[in-house]
């Protein structure tokens, strides 16, 4: 069985920010803003939610299968993907355009301000993801909007769990589109943040989100994450320290690939957390979003010496 990752393929463009962000803008010119970060690094590497998040699962032994689109610069990201031993059979190749584009720029606080260019990731829409076959759950990840729409809903009519990731796409949406799309789903995660936004955009609260059916994953960065289960309980999550702190961005997506490998594994919503966690840990500590390595041996040992307990990935290969 695989799991459904529908989201973007980015060339990230990771920039350092060695001061605060708040040093240099003036709140009460903000009308007027005119600012320029001189960076003291730059890195292109692999980005995007969809390529984020299988990448890391691929790690954990998983068989995500990337529904995404590419431009005409994207061959060697293909490459990469497919070196990695992920599914790229669902990805469209545009011969118009360049591949979409993020611009990260991050501070010293780990405050981060983005640019993004979507590029051809509409042409997703070319691809029906309820034909897929051995699906068994369906990651909904930020991405072009009416590809979010379209292949939520399908998942969802095909009888697939789907998880609404909005992430930053969570303000292209009206209330009606967000009831809609919390309705058609399983799972939904954001950080605290995100979660908030939502309920004020929906102008739902957090127990008629839940509505005694789906699950809501709270990320709480280096506090951890909260998982409200569809009765309503409340199940906290510990963080897993990083051994360094080289870049905070795709932590989310990896937590996001821990968190469903061990779901679709068969454990515990507090073991899913805690293997997202431990995922989120090792993507900090190398500079990109698919930059970081590990073995299933050594994921496994971070983990208990963490949490106490033990995690077999072995299994992972039922996903296969």
């Amino acid at each position: 069985m695989s799991i459904l990752v529908s989201g973007s393929l980015v060339y990230d463009n990771i920039m350092n920010f060695p001061d605060s962000f708040r040093n240099h803008i003036l709140p009460e010119q903000v009308h007027i803003l005119n600012v320029c970060f001189m960076v003291d690094r730059v890195e292109r590497s692999w980005g995007g939610t969809a390529g984020n998040i299988a990448y890391s699962m691929r790690l954990l032994g998983g068989a995500p299968i990337v529904v995404s689109a590419v431009g005409t610069d994207g061959g060697d990201y293909l490459d990469h993907l497919r070196g990695n031993g992920i599914n790229i059979d669902n990805v469209v190749k545009s011969d118009k355009q360049l591949t979409a584009g993020a611009y990260i720029t991050t501070d010293a606080d780990d405050n981060q301000i983005t640019a993004f260019y979507n590029g051809p990731l509409d042409l997703s829409l070319q691809t029906n993801v309820n034909d897929l076959e051995n699906i068994t759950l369906a990651l909904i990840s930020p991405t072009h909007k009416e590809v979010m729409k379209r292949h939520l809903k399908d998942c969802h009519e095909a009888g697939i769990k789907t998880v609404l990731d909005l992430g930053q796409q969570l303000t292209a949406f009206n209330q009606t589109e967000l009831r809609q799309m919390i309705e058609q789903s399983d799972f939904i995660i954001g950080n605290d943040y995100e979660m908030k936004l939502l309920q004020q955009k929906s102008e739902m609260s957090a127990s008629e989100i839940a509505d005694g059916k789906r699950i809501l994953i709270t990320t709480l960065g280096e506090k951890g994450s909260v998982i409200t289960t569809a009765e309503g309980e409340m199940v906290e999550v510990g963080a897993c320290a990083p051994k360094s702190l080289d870049d905070p961005t795709g932590a989310g997506d990896a937590f996001r690939a821990g968190f469903f490998v061990g779901y679709e594994l068969g454990y515990s919503l507090k073991t899913c957390g805690q293997m997202g966690s431990v995922a989120a840990s090792y993507a900090i500590e190398s500079y990109g979003t698919q930059a970081h390595k590990f073995s299933a041996e050594e994921f496994c040992q971070r983990y208990e010496s963490v949490f106490k307990e033990k995690v077999n990935l072995t299994s992972a290969e039922m996903l296969m």
